[in-house]
């Protein structure tokens, strides 16, 4: 055997026989070859999907800015001297403009985010007539409105709401070096109250946060060993604002975000895993292997929360020509 050919062993079979994946295992998904790896996640997402449909998403800041959370990439925190400034909660007819309008451009869901801890009931009282509104136009609801106290979750459900989001960010290891005014326990808790009144959950997290490749196997271990596993999985890459602790982090490879995008369809073969946050920095080619890895959901319009996203038109052009179609 020549010393340069490459030598590698697979990994157990992907469905683990008691529905838990170990960190271990997953950074031996990460550790395959490159190409293997794609064409691996590629054969699996055809077994689930249709490979040249795209689900798209639209999502719209209702409340930006003054957060009281320190997230470490987040420009909308009041620990963080940013560009974002505390903007009151926009209108019932202002978000249902937005959504009417996201809709005409072919998104098929709507997501809601407000820069909050947690809603307090008078703030979700005012979100609950957004929610029937917009799902009243024939659209997928979400929102994430951060950690949810008994008893929401279900008025969100009754309002109609679809989806519910709540990201966990990165592994529990690497967790308190990004956020310190919440506990990793806090954010699954949300999730059991969000799963326990029905809604659909979507949860994801981030990567370029200087974490390591063990940290990003720990992400996606805990993301697949939910129960059950999450609808939806948005994986971003770090957007990096001026004033945030997170401006100077190291930029990660391109190979290791399309890996994790893999390595999420690997571990989670019937969930849409969601291109997120970091797209529009992203060359076409980088994200049509995205695609090919398993991603089968954008958001699509051109802002996300506070950070920019391609614009409308840029992603028509893209998606006809890969040949993909929205679902």
């Amino acid at each position: 055997m020549s010393s340069n050919q490459i030598v590698f062993q697979r990994p157990a079979t992907l469905h683990q026989e008691s529905g838990q994946w170990s960190v271990a295992e997953v950074e031996a998904l990460y550790a395959l070859p490159f190409m293997e790896l794609v064409f691996r996640a590629a054969e699996v997402h055809r077994q689930y999907f249709d490979p040249t449909r795209v689900q798209l998403s639209t999502l719209l800041s209702i409340k930006t800015g003054g957060c009281p959370e320190d997230c470490g990439y987040c420009p909308q925190s009041v620990h963080h001297d940013t560009p974002v400034a505390n903007q009151p909660m926009m209108t019932v007819d202002e978000v249902v403009d937005a959504a009417r309008a996201a809709k005409a451009n072919g998104a098929g869901r709507f997501c809601m985010g407000a820069a909050w801890r947690g809603p307090k009931d008078a703030d979700l009282e005012q979100t609950l007539d957004m929610v029937r509104q917009v799902k009243e136009l024939g659209l997928e609801t979400c929102a994430t409105f951060g950690l949810l106290k008994d008893g929401q979750a279900e008025k969100l459900k009754g309002a109609g709401l679809d989806y519910y989001n709540h990201n966990l960010d990165t592994a529990p290891d690497k967790y308190a070096d990004i956020i310190q005014t919440r506990e990793y326990e806090d954010r699954l808790d949300t999730l059991g109250k969000v799963r326990g009144a029905g809604l659909s959950v979507c949860c994801g997290g981030i990567v370029g946060l200087n974490e390591t490749r063990e940290d990003r196997a720990g992400l996606i271990t805990q993301l697949a060993n939910l129960e059950p596993q999450p609808e939806s999985v948005p994986i971003n890459s770090l957007v990096k604002v001026e004033g945030t602790p997170l401006e100077g982090a190291e930029e990660l490879d391109w190979t290791e975000f399309v890996r994790t995008i893999a390595v999420a369809r690997l571990t989670m073969p019937a969930s849409y895993v969601r291109l997120s946050a970091g797209r529009r920095s992203m060359p076409e080619a980088m994200q049509a292997l995205c695609f090919l890895a398993g991603a089968n959901s954008i958001f699509y319009g051109d802002k996300l929360l506070t950070t920019g996203n391609p614009d409308v038109e840029a992603d028509r052009v893209l998606l006809t020509k890969l040949d993909l179609a929205p679902l």
